[in-house]
């Protein structure tokens, strides 16, 4: 009987909780939805007692489903959403979450960009300051809540959260602490100096120790065990960013190699040997000792669809991308379709942005909608791309992950939008998958993570290759869609109330 290893996907919606085998075969799945608190505009928060809930229904249901699998298993890695802030205080108890889609502390972002910081930032870190972004969240609470940030003992990453509820580590890791703009690239580790650029200096030592994605951070409790239905003792590694984990579930590892997923995040992806851009990028991350993730991204990806379906189609969530795709497929392609901007959770980075259907005319149907939509989310993806490219970051195909994967026309749509070939990865929980890897690489089951990847993970067979005539037909709408951007940049900074 072959051995098991649990993945564990934490993401700003939804909790999963993954039992593959060694070769990557989804042996059973559960997942459990989280409900974010918008105490005010802008606001995304999730405490951390709502993760360890998620987690123990989500693992506890996938191993009631395994049958006799669940006694096989080895190990644990858990990937999770980047930055945002969870914290304990000093008695290693709740006391605040706060998601990665949070708003809070764009005006601190706008204040560090009026006085040249964010640069300096950058030179240390290789992140662009954001309001979402972990550092940035612990300096607004330091000015907003001082009484709450004084509370606090441990910030911890979502997927430290879990690892947390099933050990007790206190534990972080490189790629989740550098996609968060808390390492100096130069040393691989904490800096005071940049810490003192955010203003942020004394939460030094509030940050958790680093290990590499696969070590071992812990050891399921007794506790943990008789919660969730996990073997008590095994090995639970340090976990891994859920960016990077999906490159991993999805194959890919090597430098040259690009990943987008297409989630709740437009996320676009490369690994690179060094991170020597000719100009900035986004966001950089770890990708074990000797290689880098090169990242642009933000929260303009296939979620659109999920509050398209949620509010305009009798509230009936679920497999939205599927039955969409019929509608979208029976689109004739023509110069009077709509224009979408998916900003619906203000993805754009350098600015306030909205959502919004532009050129709609009483002869639009649903299916012309969906039509933008999905084309929308695609050139989100394309403008990011654009940019890795301008930075000097080349790869010549990439492999999709994600929601959109589930759809029968989206993923040809990418290849169309972004002129280059497109492989889907085969597995639907890359996130799970690419931390179940870490898991087995900590346990020795893979050498490391490409022995991992060449065991684990499939592609769908086939590439889908860009069709010239599409490509031109997007390519001129993606032109408007920019120039739309353009125009409303003004209104969306001043607010739409004023107007």
């Amino acid at each position: 009987m072959s051995e098991c290893l649990l993945g564990i996907d934490a993401g700003n919606t939804m909790i999963k909780a993954v039992l593959f085998d060694t070769e990557g075969s989804v042996l059973s799945v559960a997942e459990c939805a989280g409900e974010t608190q918008q105490p005010q505009p802008g606001y995304a928060e999730r405490p951390p007692e709502a993760i360890y809930q998620g987690v123990q229904r989500a693992v506890s249901a996938c191993l009631a489903r395994a049958g006799d699998a669940a006694k096989r298993v080895v190990a644990v890695g858990a990937a999770g959403h980047g930055n945002g802030l969870y914290a304990l205080d000093k008695k290693r108890q709740p006391l605040l979450g706060i998601q990665s889609i949070d708003n809070r502390a764009i005006e601190r972002v706008q204040e560090l960009e009026q006085h040249g910081i964010d640069g300096l930032i950058y030179q240390r870190s290789l992140q662009k300051p954001w309001a979402a972004a972990t550092p940035l969240l612990l300096s607004w609470l330091k000015r907003h809540d001082a009484a709450r940030y004084r509370q606090i003992g441990h910030v911890l990453c979502a997927k430290d959260v879990i690892n947390h509820f099933l050990c007790g580590s206190l534990s972080g890791d490189f790629s989740d602490a550098a996609g968060a703009g808390l390492i100096y690239y130069a040393s691989r580790n904490y800096d005071d100096e940049l810490l003192a650029l955010y203003d942020i200096v004394d939460a030094l030592p509030l940050l958790p120790r680093l290990r590499e994605s696969c070590a071992v951070a812990g050891y399921v409790s007794a506790d943990a065990a008789r919660l969730t239905g996990l073997p008590a003792g095994i090995p639970v590694v340090a976990g891994i960013f859920d960016v990077v984990a999906s490159a991993v579930g999805s194959g890919v590892v090597r430098s040259g190699e690009a990943s987008i997923v297409a989630g709740t995040w437009s996320i676009n992806q490369v690994v690179v040997d060094k991170p020597d851009y000719l100009r900035p990028i986004f966001m950089n991350s770890i990708i074990e000792r000797d290689r880098y993730m090169a990242i642009e991204a933000s929260a303009t990806s296939a979620a659109n669809l999920d509050w398209f379906v949620r509010e305009f189609d009798d509230g009936r969530a679920g497999q939205g991308a599927a039955r969409s795709s019929e509608m979208v497929a029976q689109v004739r392609l023509n110069d009077q379709l709509p224009i979408y901007h998916p900003y619906l959770y203000a993805g754009r980075k350098e600015g306030p942005a909205k959502a919004g259907f532009y050129g709609l005319g009483g002869w639009h149907t649903r299916a012309d909608m969906l039509f933008a939509l999905f084309e929308g989310v695609t050139f989100a993806h394309r403008a990011h791309i654009d940019r890795l490219r301008a930075a000097g970051v080349a790869f010549e195909q990439a492999t999709l992950s994600g929601g959109a994967t589930q759809s029968s026309v989206w993923p040809q749509m990418f290849a169309d939008v972004l002129g280059i070939p497109i492989r889907v990865a085969e597995c639907k929980e890359t996130g799970a998958l690419g931390a179940a890897i870490c898991a087995g690489v900590g346990v020795g089951i893979y050498q490391h993570l490409a022995d991992g990847a060449a065991q684990a993970v499939q592609i769908t067979p086939g590439v889908l290759m860009p069709d010239a005539q599409r490509h031109a037909f997007h390519d001129a709408r993606y032109a408007v869609f920019k120039q739309l951007e353009r125009a409303m940049d003004e209104v969306w900074h001043q607010g739409l109330s004023r107007h």
